[in-house]
Parts: C-alpha cells; sequence; structure tokens
C-alpha cells in the first residue's frame, strides 16, 4: 500500500494516478473525505488525516509500506512561514512509529537555510528532518510549477496582460505537476538504495517572455509582459489578499530565487512536458 499526501492537489493527485496505472494499491490522506469521493471510484482507499494533527496523520501513515510527503501550502491570509514549519514538524512526528518502509518527499529546487524565505527554508527543514530519522528517503527538488501561472489565465484572458515579477529574459527551470507525480511514483516503488536528493524538471527551461507567447498562442490574442519592479513586490502580494507576514516571506523567497538564478543542476530528472503544451491544456480546460 502507498499513502499519498496532497492526493486532492496537483502533484499528489498525479503520484496517485501514476501509480493506480501500474495496478498498485494507494490511500489517499485528505482532510476532508468528502472531497476525495472520485478516488474511491478509482479503486483507492481514503484515509483522513490533518497536517495540524500529528495521531491521525501517523495513522494514516501507518496503513501503508511507503509513502508520499507533501508539506501542505498555507493560507496566505495567515502566517504561512510559521503555519508550514509547524506541519513541517508534525509530519516528522508523524513518520516515528509509522513503520514506513520508504518515503519521497517533495521540496523545492531552491531549499536552503534562513528565515523567512518561504518554501526555501521550510521544505529545508523538512529536508534536514528526513536525513535526521531513519526511515529511507527519496527527496524531489521540484522546479518552479508550471501551474503556478493557472490563478492569471483570467487576467491575461480579460486584460492581454501577464503581471510578472520575472525579468523577460531570465530563463527558469519549470515542470508540469504531472510530470513531478510521474518522478515522484517512479522514485517510490523503486528499490531502497533510491534515496537521496534528486532535482526535477521539464524538458528545458523557459522565460515569462516565454510564458507570454505561450498563453498568446492559446488564446489566438496578443499577450503582454507586466513586470512589477522589484521595489514593489511585497506591496504586490499584499494586493493580492496576502498577510504582512505572508507577503514579505514571498517577496523574499521571491527576490533569493531571482538572485540565486534558479540554480539546478544539469543532471536534474526531467518531465516530458513542454510550457506550450500545458498552457494549451490549461486554457482548454478552463
Amino acid at each position: 500500500m502507498y499513502v499519498i499526501m496532497g492526493g486532492t492537489g496537483h502533484v499528489g493527485s498525479a503520484v496517485a494516478q501514476a501509480l493506480l496505472g501500474r495496478g498498485e494499491a494507494v490511500t489517499i490522506v485528505t482532510r476532508d473525505a468528502k472531497r476525495a469521493g472520485a478516488w474511491r471510484a478509482k479503486g483507492a482507499e481514503i484515509a483522513e488525516a490533518n497536517a495540524e494533527d500529528v495521531a491521525s496523520l501517523r495513522a494514516a501513515l501507518q496503513r501503508g509500506r511507503r509513502a508520499f510527503l507533501l508539506n501542505p501550502s498555507a493560507d496566505t491570509s495567515a502566517d504561512t512561514d510559521t503555519i508550514e514549519r509547524r506541519t513541517v514538524a508534525n509530519i516528522l512526528q508523524a513518520l516515528e512509529g509509522s513503520g514506513l518502509q520508504k518515503v519521497v518527499a517533495e521540496s523545492t529546487g531552491g531549499a536552503q537555510p534562513g528565515e523567512r524565505i518561504g518554501d526555501l527554508s521550510v521544505l529545508w527543514e523538512l529536508e534536514e528532518g528526513l536525513r535526521r530519522q531513519s526511515i529511507p528517503a527519496a527527496i524531489n527538488r521540484a522546479a518552479y510549477y508550471m501551474s503556478n501561472w493557472d490563478g492569471l489565465l483570467d487576467t491575461v484572458r480579460s486584460t492581454g496582460r501577464l503581471p510578472t515579477m520575472f525579468d523577460p529574459e531570465l530563463a527558469i527551470p519549470m515542470a508540469a505537476p504531472h510530470d513531478l507525480g510521474e518522478i515522484a511514483a517512479r522514485r517510490l516503488v523503486s528499490p531502497l538504495d533510491d534515496v537521496g536528493i534528486r532535482y526535477v524538471e521539464g524538458p528545458r527551461r523557459y522565460t515569462s517572455a516565454d510564458v507570454a507567447r505561450a498563453f498568446s498562442e492559446a488564446l489566438g490574442r496578443p499577450v503582454e509582459l507586466d513586470v512589477t519592479p522589484r521595489g514593489k513586490w511585497k506591496a504586490a502580494f499584499r494586493d493580492l489578499g496576502f498577510s504582512e507576514a505572508a507577503a514579505d516571506s514571498y517577496a523574499r523567497m521571491t527576490a533569493v530565487s531571482v538572485d540565486s538564478g534558479f540554480e539546478m543542476p544539469g543532471d536534474a530528472l526531467r518531465g516530458s512536458t513542454t510550457l506550450e503544451a500545458y498552457i494549451r491544456g490549461l486554457v482548454a480546460r478552463s
């Protein structure tokens, strides 16, 4: 049995679907079992658990031999760093006594120590915690999710402009959630010695100008970039409804990522979905 955290989200659902396609037994972990009804129809089991509740999460993990770990994103109207650091600690605590044989954890390409730099430091804490415990752990440091552009479709469609904080010429490693899930599933079923950190990205790197062109082609209309200068990043997040603390963390995370050039090694595991194909699919589904 494979236990999947985040099974109702982008990456977790792709992990679950890949495993079911292999004929494997899967348990979907969700905070609300009513949201996972479609998975029952596909043959998956459902475990209701919450990353804020260590006992419920441990009970869910105990249902399987291997598990996919994903730290849930906090509501951006709250203090995201504080909440997500707490749920990382809870996940690590829930592993104690779980009896798991192996775990695969979703991390981020820029994971590093630091204070209030969002996923970069939060997921570094997850990685370090996994390194210190005894269950063999494979860690996938994922590229920038192509799905991060999803929420801008309505804006692009109505205004012909794509808001971004990235320089038009900055090439960014990106990956489709489907590919991230497929690769995580492969590491879940692989031998116990397939552990440690691997980077994961798509077939090539893309700029925000490439994203604008992909939207333009998919929508059949011109799309121009609307670049937010660094000095206004925090205010831009606040305008989206982020709390003061979350806006500060996300702005700092963006700055660290941009300044590092979104560095990832050349030997990354690669998905096959292009940005153009992803955006076409997004538009077609909308």
